[in-house]
């Protein structure tokens, strides 16, 4: 079995970054699996995730050098994963990434052992978390809502993780879910 990438992807609001922050404070001491932080053009200060700042100009920079593995835009911002993963993965270390849904075509052309792991939510709990994150006005979050429905792809129903309960429900299934895909076994 080739190293899995595992791309964690899921619509704005369904509290992929909180579950990734979970799942990387559970399996930080396991060898095998790493978890790649996000190059981003917004503040380093601004949502959830742990994420590298940096200005469009920059990133552009980087783009050009080619030292993004994967690189989108979406809601006005471009998001990149370095080409550190090619070494982890080289290395024998499963690769956990926070994606996009709209980019996954692509991504799963450049990787063919990548693993889309599916974060959901009923939509009612998704417009309520998008309302009380106040980032985006009524009309930004309809807009969210539809592209979400858009963006349901195929998925196999045993790498989606529901997210309608607590975080630590939904951030255990995500860890023995990385566990299982990336063939680490828990300590006892």
């Amino acid at each position: 079995m080739k190293t899995p990438l595992i791309y964690v992807l899921g619509a704005s609001g369904s509290g992929k970054d909180s579950l990734m922050r979970y799942a990387r404070e559970k399996l930080a001491a396991e060898q095998g699996i790493c978890f790649a932080h996000r190059y981003i053009t917004r503040a380093a200060d601004a949502g959830g995730e742990n994420h590298v700042a940096l200005s469009p100009e920059e990133f552009a920079t980087r783009r050009k050098a080619r030292l993004f593995a994967l690189s989108w835009r979406s809601h006005e911002l471009s998001y990149g994963i370095g080409i550190e993963i090619n070494q982890w993965l080289a290395k024998g270390v499963a690769v956990v990434v926070n994606g996009s849904r709209g980019y996954l075509a692509e991504a799963r052309q450049n990787y063919p052992e990548i693993v889309p792991v599916y974060i959901e939510v009923p939509e009612v709990l998704l417009r309520e978390r998008l309302l009380a994150r106040g980032r985006e006005n009524a009309e930004q979050i309809e807009q969210r809502l539809s592209r979400n429905k858009a963006l349901q792809p195929q998925r196999q129903q045993d790498r989606v993780i529901v997210n309608d309960g607590s975080l630590e429900a939904a951030g255990d299934a995500l860890v023995e879910l990385i566990r299982r895909l990336s063939g680490a076994r828990a300590c006892a």
